[in-house]
């Protein structure tokens, strides 16, 4: 499958009490395609699936396929911190649906290179799904090196890496060392223009949940050659961007949301709520986004 344009690695929304809000989850979705997003991406870090029950998890992932048209990518979050449960998640995944799926390395674990391999190989080995590599050391303790992807740079079913370390020289790296064979996906959201210039042709990107349009239009912009106008657009982009990468990723994103007028509810424990100062600084570098 050749990945393209913006899929919002989705928020869930919640109510008052707590539960999944699928109102307020139809409304966020009809409003991100509408913006123009290619595909969706729930149960990622962004959509809190680690706060979540299997059943919720079913729940998240049934409602998503439903909704989504032909043609619209659909790529499942199936992280779990032991290969079983991931196995058991990805099984699940396929059974709605999904014929790809995210994968992170085991957050805590902190496994070797070698270890991360049997892993990604026995879910590979038990279910019939293609995989989405997904780099993020920061958050998951382990990286995802070259001695992994050369591994699997041949496995026609490891179709793409999204790449998040935030290290433009990586991204350039996994370019150049494995065009043709497994794509690039921005995933570090204050460089996704550079991105785009070494090569990504898609942006799994928890931002577009609350800014889509002006995702959407970056994207557009590059395309189409006006590589002046995606410029200045990363520019406006930058520091709402850069501020969600500074901490508490989740809790502005889903206020992002209510700034837009769709609101998502908060996060759940342990993710705390933001502070005043923390809502006015985002609040003011969103304003031209707002405005867009």
């Amino acid at each position: 499958m050749k990945l393209s344009g913006v899929m919002p690695a989705l928020v869930t929304p919640f109510d008052a009490n707590g539960h999944i809000d699928f109102k307020a989850f139809e409304k966020l979705l009809a409003h991100l395609r509408d913006a123009g997003v290619t595909g969706w991406v729930p149960n990622g870090s962004t959509g809190e699936y680690f706060s979540q029950s299997t059943e919720e998890r079913r729940d998240v992932l049934q409602f998503v396929k439903d909704f989504a048209k032909p043609g619209e990518a659909l790529i499942a979050g199936t992280n779990a911190p032991a290969t079983r449960e991931v196995i058991e998640q990805t099984a699940m995944a396929k059974d709605i649906g999904y014929d790809t799926v995210l994968l992170a390395p085991p957050f805590y674990t902190r496994p070797t290179q070698a270890e991360l391999v049997k892993h990604y190989e026995a879910v590979l080995a038990a279910v019939d799904i293609d995989l989405v590599l997904y780099s993020y050391p920061a958050k998951d303790g382990s990286d995802i090196g070259f001695e992994l992807m050369d591994h699997f740079a041949a496995n026609p079913r490891v179709i793409a890496i999204k790449e998040s370390s935030g290290v433009l020289q990586r991204a350039i790296d996994i370019a150049s060392r494995y065009e043709g064979r497994i794509q690039l996906v921005s995933g570090s959201d204050d460089i996704a223009l550079d991105f785009m210039f070494w090569g990504a042709d898609s942006w799994i990107c928890g931002p577009s949940n609350c800014m889509a349009r002006a995702c959407c239009d970056l994207d557009r912009t590059y395309r189409s050659g006006d590589l002046r106008k995606a410029r200045e657009m990363m520019k406006t982009l930058y520091r709402a961007m850069n501020i969600l990468e500074s901490g508490k990723f989740v809790q502005k994103i889903k206020y992002g949301c209510e700034l837009q007028g769709l609101p998502v509810g908060e996060c759940r424990a342990p993710l705390g709520p933001l502070t005043d100062e923390e809502k006015a600084e985002f609040r003011a570098a969103m304003q031209p986004i707002l405005n867009w």
